[in-house]
This record gives structure tokens, C-alpha cells and sequence, in this order.
């Protein structure tokens, strides 16, 4: 099976751009992005133009507004996505339709916060504390079990099960015989 390789030729002969696919296939895959195309090209198409504001690590998504692509960021929520707006004076447009200038001001004022790596090592590093000292929340944690008071009886499922997952050796009765 043979690889077709698509793109756009321009007046001297030269390829513009150039994208690989099986045959058949809808979809075209890099690294990190799948384009959908159409399987019958047309006589004239568009050269492909695909463009990822990338934030702190996080791919925000191309066709949501800025506010809420922002909140795909740890540590970003709504609150503080409409904040970041409002101080670097910035409409809620689709995040495909901003410019380099606004992705730099946004990525500025996110360095004032403690978003993803920072803050996962600050909570890691507060619940490690509580483990160390050996306090009952510490405990709590250690032993996958609720930490805020919830109910255990019936409910903390979920918690329970990531602990449980792991096999324990419960000690049976040993069975006598009779004689």
C-alpha cells in the first residue's frame, strides 16, 4: 500500500506544503494534531494553515473562546481566566483569532499565578508534609481513605477502590477435620 502525498504546487514547480496519507484515509495525523480532510479533493484546494497557541505546556484549544480555553490550564479557572482578561484589557474572541502580541501579554500575566507544575509540586509537597508529621489528615491520605470528614460506610467508593486495587493477604480460618 502506497503513501499519497497531497499539497499545494506553486508556479515554479516547487511543493508549498506537503502532507502524507494512506489511501482512503479521512484522517491525517502528526505528532500532536489530527486534521480531518475531505476524501475527495477537489481541483482547487487551500494550503493548510494549522496554528496551536500553546500556554505553560497546554495546547489551548483552537475554536473555544480565549475564556475558556484558558481554564484548560491547572490551576486556571473561571474566575481567574475572566481576571486575566479584564487586567491585560482583552475581548473574549476565539483563541484561533488572536495574535502573537495578545498570546505574549496573556503568557505574562499567567506568570504572575501559580499554574500547573508549580502549583501540582506545592499540593504534592503540602500533602507529603501532612504524611511526614503524621497529623490524621497525613494518615488519611497514606491510607487512601476521605480526608474532610466524609462518610466511609457507604459512600467514598472511588477513594477506597484506587487503594483496593492493590491484592491484600486477608488470613482465613484454617479448617480442622473431624474425627
Amino acid at each position: 500500500m502506497a503513501l499519497h502525498t497531497v499539497g499545494q504546487m506553486s508556479l515554479d514547480g516547487a511543493w508549498k506544503s506537503s502532507i502524507t496519507a494512506w489511501p482512503g484515509s479521512s484522517t491525517i495525523s502528526s505528532k500532536t494534531l489530527k486534521v480531518g480532510f475531505p476524501r475527495q479533493w477537489g481541483s482547487g484546494f487551500q494550503r493548510l494553515n494549522i496554528r496551536c497557541a500553546r500556554i505553560e505546556g497546554v495546547e489551548l484549544p483552537n475554536k473555544k473562546r480565549i475564556e475558556t480555553a484558558l481554564q484548560s490550564i491547572h490551576g486556571v479557572g473561571k474566575t481567574t481566566a475572566r481576571q486575566i482578561l479584564l487586567t491585560i484589557g482583552l475581548e473574549n474572541k476565539v483563541t484561533s483569532e488572536l495574535s502573537e502580541l495578545e498570546l505574549t501579554k496573556i503568557r505574562e500575566e499567567l506568570s504572575n499565578y501559580m499554574i500547573e507544575g508549580k502549583l501540582r509540586r506545592f499540593n504534592a509537597l503540602n500533602i507529603q508534609r501532612l504524611v511526614d508529621i503524621q497529623c490524621y489528615r497525613g494518615r488519611r491520605h497514606r491510607a487512601g481513605l476521605p480526608v474532610r470528614g466524609q462518610r466511609t460506610k457507604c459512600n467514598a467508593r472511588t477513594r477506597k477502590r484506587a487503594v483496593l486495587g492493590k491484592k491484600r493477604v486477608v488470613a482465613g480460618k484454617k479448617k480442622t477435620t473431624k474425627r
